[in-house]
C-alpha cells in the first residue's frame, strides 16, 4: 500500500469546488454561456489569457499559504508540482482542439451553436474527471505498482499516436456514431441550440446531441491520457485535481482562439505523443532515477515549444510555395 499525502485542508478543497461552480454560474446566467453565440478571436484570446492568468494566481496564492504553513522547501516543491502539470494538461488538452474541429466540421455546425456545446462538453468533463481522479488516487495508494502500469500505458499511448498522427479518424465508421444513428430517431437538420424535438408526438434527437455525445466520449478518450500523465509528477489528489480542472475550464477558449489556425499546429501531434513517451518512461525509471520536478517542467516545456515553433515554421514555408 502506497501513502497518499496531501497538504490540502478541507477549506482549501471547499474554497477551490466553489470557485469553479461561480465560474460556471457566471458563464451560464451572466455572460450568456447556454445562449447561442459567435465567439469572436478576441473574445477568445481575452478569456484564453484569463484563465491562464487565474491558473498561475492560483499556484502564486498556493506557494504563498503553504510557504507561511509548512515552509519554503515544501511550498517551492508544490507550487512546481501545480504548474508542471498545468502545463502538461494544458499541452495534452491541445490534442482535444484538432478532434473537436474534425467533429464540427463533420457535422457542419454553425460558429453561434459550438459555445454551447463545448460549455456541456466541459461540464461532463469536469465530471468524469473528478470521477477518474478518485480513482487513480485510491488505486495508487492501494496498489503502488499501478504507477507502472501508468506508464507502460503512456508510452504505448504516445508510440501509437506518433505511427497514427497523420491520420485522420472516418467518423462515419465511427461506432458509438454508427450506434446512435441506427438506434435513435434524428433530424436531418439543427433546430438552434435543441438537443430533443417532438415532431407529430413522436422525440427526436438533433444532431446537437450526435455533436455532444461525441464531444464527450473524445473528453473521456483524453482524461484516460491526461490523468494518468499527471501522476508521474505528484500523487498529490489537490494537485491532481486543480491542474486538470484549470486545463479544463481554459479549454473552450482555447479552442475558439486556435481552431481556425489548427492546420497550423500539424507537428504538435508529434510533440504531445514524445511528452506522452517522455512521462511514461519517467514514471517506468523511478525505481533506478528520480528526476526532479522543474527538469520535467523544463523538458515538457520544451518539447511543446519546438514542436509549436516548428509547426508555425513549415506551415509559413508551405503557404509560401502555394502562393508562389
Amino acid at each position: 500500500m502506497h501513502t497518499i499525502e496531501s497538504l490540502a485542508t478541507a477549506p482549501m478543497w471547499a474554497g477551490f469546488i466553489a470557485f469553479v461552480l461561480v465560474m460556471l454560474a457566471l458563464d451560464l446566467f451572466v455572460l450568456g454561456g447556454n445562449k447561442a453565440h459567435r465567439v469572436s478571436a478576441k473574445e477568445a484570446a481575452s478569456w484564453a489569457t484569463a484563465w491562464v492568468a487565474m491558473a498561475s494566481t492560483f499556484g502564486a496564492l498556493l506557494w504563498w499559504y503553504l510557504d507561511g504553513a509548512v515552509g519554503r522547501e515544501i511550498a517551492n516543491r508544490k507550487a512546481l508540482e501545480f504548474f508542471t502539470g498545468y502545463l502538461i494538461e494544458q499541452a495534452l488538452s491541445v490534442d482535444n482542439m484538432f478532434v473537436f474541429v474534425m467533429i464540427f466540421t463533420y457535422f457542419a455546425v454553425p460558429p453561434e451553436l459550438q459555445r454551447r456545446v463545448l460549455l456541456y462538453g466541459v461540464l461532463g468533463a469536469i465530471a468524469m474527471r473528478a470521477v477518474m481522479i478518485l480513482g487513480g488516487v485510491w488505486l495508487v495508494s492501494e496498489f503502488a505498482w499501478v504507477l507502472y502500469v501508468f506508464g507502460l500505458f503512456l508510452v504505448v499511448t504516445g508510440i501509437k499516436m506518433l505511427v497514427m498522427a497523420d491520420q485522420k479518424p472516418d467518423l462515419d465508421q465511427n461506432p458509438l456514431l454508427r450506434w446512435l444513428r441506427g438506434h435513435m430517431r434524428i433530424t436531418p437538420g439543427f433546430h438552434g441550440q435543441a438537443f430533443f424535438v417532438n415532431i407529430n408526438g413522436l422525440r427526436y434527437a438533433t444532431p446537437m446531441f450526435l455533436v455532444l455525445v461525441m464531444i464527450e466520449a473524445s473528453d473521456l478518450v483524453f482524461a484516460v491520457d491526461s490523468i494518468p500523465a499527471i501522476f508521474a509528477v505528484t500523487t498529490d489528489p489537490f494537485i491532481v485535481f486543480t491542474s486538470n480542472i484549470f486545463a479544463v475550464m481554459g479549454l473552450r477558449a482555447l479552442y475558439f482562439l486556435l481552431a481556425d489556425m489548427a492546420e497550423r499546429f500539424h507537428l504538435l501531434k508529434y510533440g504531445l505523443a514524445l511528452v506522452l513517451i517522455y512521462i511514461g518512461g519517467k514514471m517506468l525509471a523511478m525505481p533506478w532515477f528520480h528526476m526532479p520536478v522543474q527538469w520535467s517542467l523544463s523538458i515538457v516545456g520544451s518539447i511543446i515549444l519546438i514542436s509549436v515553433v516548428l509547426s508555425l515554421k513549415f506551415s509559413g514555408h508551405r503557404q509560401h510555395r502555394s502562393a508562389s
